[in-house]
């Protein structure tokens, strides 16, 4: 039998920051992973604190960013990879309205420090933007897939990961310890993203499954160093590449790419992309969301040993490591949850 504190289901960013978390506090730990959800390693991985369609603040935002930044940062050390890309995000405008609607928004005090108050004007001939930019700042971009694949590595030289799926059916729960086959632990937490639906302690939980999907394409004219964030973003990620996404589909619940959804982020693009361009990737993935908009994070109501850790939505790189500790501080110290993201509220 192996002894660990915790079985973590689930290797996306919600099980990487609460391992991430365990390591902090010298806690052993095992993880569970089938690479079944993929929604962590297609992500754009914007890190953003304003929502740009309606020019205002991202939850919690400013205390996310100054707990997950240095965690991204250790993290690049340890892994030896460069995750962390800063990168300004510029709103296109369409309008003098909406020119206006974000010189009020950067009145706010919760905004001030991160909308320029300057319109930069467009001086790019493969973008169509008359009305010019805004320019968020405290922003850039978390290569998520090279997280993931680098920390599952990490995982298995460290004997850590069992690549497999979970088997709800071999866990055995008594009132101190957890066993699952040779494992026994003190508390399983599952991050299993959209896989929770097939989980029976947590089903009930009202996750929103929402697909989303992403091409990447080559536009060797277009040499853009920010972000642009019009009908659709338009990430770049090196060579000529450029990420264009999302689409959020609430019906489909696969992870096959699809023709339409290209069409869709295509006919979009060509508003404001006037350069020569190919597609050259697309991917898919399920989206775990909330009706509120806030994190599924909590303690089972029949079983005290056995947790949550979910829901992160379109902002997972933000609010991961936030929720994370949010939750190892519940489970070692009897901090309580707030009431914004624990389960409890929906009882």
């Amino acid at each position: 039998m192996k002894h660990v504190d915790y079985i973590i289901v689930g290797c996306g960013l919600a099980g990487v920051h609460f391992c991430e978390q365990l390591k902090a506090h010298n806690k052993s730990f095992v993880v569970l992973d089938d690479t079944s959800q993929q929604s962590s390693v297609v992500a754009g991985g914007l890190y953003n604190p304003v929502v740009l369609k309606r020019f205002t603040s991202v939850w919690k935002s400013k205390e996310q960013l100054q707990l997950a930044l240095p965690i991204y940062h250790k993290l690049e050390q340890e892994l030896n990879v460069v995750l962390d890309h800063k990168t300004p995000v510029y709103r296109r405008f369409t309008s003098v309205e909406e020119q206006n609607d974000w010189f009020t928004a950067s009145d706010k005090p919760e905004l001030a420090n991160y909308l320029s108050t300057s319109i930069l004007k467009n001086t790019n001939q493969a973008i169509d933007a008359n009305f010019g930019f805004g320019k968020v700042l405290e922003t850039g971009r978390i290569d998520t897939k090279l997280l993931i694949e680098s920390y599952k590595k990490h995982l298995i030289e460290n004997n850590q990961l069992l690549e497999e799926s979970f088997n709800y059916d071999a866990l055995i729960i008594n009132e101190d310890e957890i066993t699952y086959n040779q494992i026994t632990a003190k508390h399983i937490i599952f991050a299993e993203g959209f896989g929770v639906k097939k989980n029976k302690y947590f089903q009930d939980l009202p996750l929103k499954e929402v697909k989303g999907e992403l091409l990447t394409i080559h536009a060797p004219d277009l040499k853009i160093d920010f972000v642009l964030k019009s009908s659709v973003f338009l990430i770049p990620i090196g060579n000529d590449l450029y990420t264009v996404g999302a689409t959020y589909d609430w019906k489909d619940k696969t992870n096959n790419i699809t023709i339409e959804a290209k069409e869709l982020l295509l006919k979009k693009l060509k508003t404001f992309l006037k350069c020569d361009f190919k597609v050259v990737h697309q991917v898919a993935g399920i989206r775990p969301t909330v009706t509120d908009r806030r994190p599924l994070v909590g303690r089972h109501e029949s079983f005290k040993n056995m947790y949550v850790l979910n829901g992160l939505g379109t902002r997972g790189v933000m609010i991961a490591p936030y929720v994370a500790k949010q939750l190892f501080n519940n489970i070692e110290n009897n901090t309580p949850l707030e009431r914004d993201i624990d389960i409890a509220r929906f009882n």
